[in-house]
């Protein structure tokens, strides 16, 4: 049986095309890498929904159901806000895997984003690739390394061990469908922190505009940078703006057309969890349908500073004292004090 995808106030949509209003805002169209796309797109008819679902329909999908050592998710109050977490997954060519010991998938960008119960802000908190935590069945490791040991599903039990709040869904993309998005939009404009130069690409301080290769190089480069990854992270969130910003201030996603071509490249390139459906996707950007670019708001989790394991590894020490403030503040929706508190922390 086909999926309904149900548009609230699109009951009367005989009514004469001149006199309806076109919407503008966003559908959340997760990413991975730089994530959370956007928000907006109220204005599609059933009709395009439909369309949209069978782009769609050609991601790959996983359970997120936990086995019996994993033990039970965390509970929240209800309306406590919906968290969804975006990973960008480095999928390495297999020689260069084999060269450099690293087997399987890591994720280089993880980034949780928390939506308020009201739908009237979102908050995307980037984790540092090297973060120090317990992964089930694997003891400490490096956060990154769960997406190897056992892919998405145990990144996200992971996460939500870390976080203290259930993950609703998620997201994960490969790099490539980043840098066909960005070429899909005509290019984006990024903050550049300062002047390097990285894998034949010049980069100058201030506001440059990328193509998808640009875009693709600068986010992945930490040691031109005096914090390294911590840097890393707020060039991803950089590019995370550019995107928000070139969507919205040129209208793209009122255009059936442009969504339709944007869906259709990164597509092949996405993961997310199996009950995140084209009808549940059109939903939640229906209910995001206000938000703007000044209402998502870009932190870090708190962390401490790096240092090196008993085995020699340099990793990145967590922070509890800080973090139990932030697990309160997700499980009590009440992330806009927290953000007051914490922004450009970390």
């Amino acid at each position: 049986m086909s999926e309904q995808i149900d548009l609230p106030g699109w009951e009367d949509d005989d009514r004469p095309r001149r006199r309806r209003r076109r919407r503008r805002g966003p559908i959340l169209i997760v990413l991975g890498l730089v994530a959370l796309l956007v928000l907006g797109a109220g204005g599609w008819a059933g009709w395009y929904a439909l369309q949209l679902k069978g782009d769609y329909d050609k991601r790959t999908t996983v359970s997120l159901a936990r086995s019996a050592s994993d033990g039970a998710r965390p509970q929240v109050p209800a309306g406590s806000g919906t968290n969804y977490l975006l990973l960008g997954s480095d999928r390495r060519d297999p020689e260069e895997a084999r060269l450099s010991g690293v087997v399987g998938q890591r994720s280089d960008v993880m980034m949780l984003v928390h939506v308020s119960d009201d739908k009237e802000d979102v908050y995307v908190l980037s984790f540092p690739r090297d973060l120090w935590v317990d992964i089930p069945g694997h003891g400490k490791e490096r956060i990154n390394a769960a997406l190897a040991f056992g892919g998405v599903p145990l990144t996200v039990t992971t996460v939500e061990n870390y976080v203290g709040v259930p993950i609703d869904h998620v997201a994960m993309i490969d790099f490539q469908g980043i840098q066909g998005l960005v070429d899909t939009l005509g290019g984006v404009d990024v903050e550049v922190p300062q002047t390097f130069e990285a894998d034949g690409k010049s980069y100058t301080e201030g506001v440059q505009h990328m193509d998808g290769e640009t875009a693709l190089v600068f986010v992945r480069q930490r040691k031109q940078f005096a914090d390294g990854d911590f840097q890393r992270n707020r060039n991803q969130q950089a590019l995370l703006r550019g995107i928000t910003q070139e969507i919205l201030a040129r209208d793209t996603l009122s255009s059936p057309t442009k969504v339709a071509e944007m869906v259709g490249v990164i597509t092949p390139f996405l993961t997310t969890d199996d009950a995140l459906t084209a009808g549940r996707m059109v939903q939640l950007g229906w209910g995001l349908r206000e938000v703007r670019g000044e209402n998502i708001h870009y932190l870090s989790v708190p962390h401490g500073g790096p240092f090196m394991t008993s085995g020699g590894a340099s990793v990145v020490a967590t922070d509890e004292q800080n973090m139990n403030v932030l697990r309160t503040a997700l499980r009590e929706d009440d992330m806009g004090t927290y953000y007051s508190n914490n922004a450009g922390k970390w």
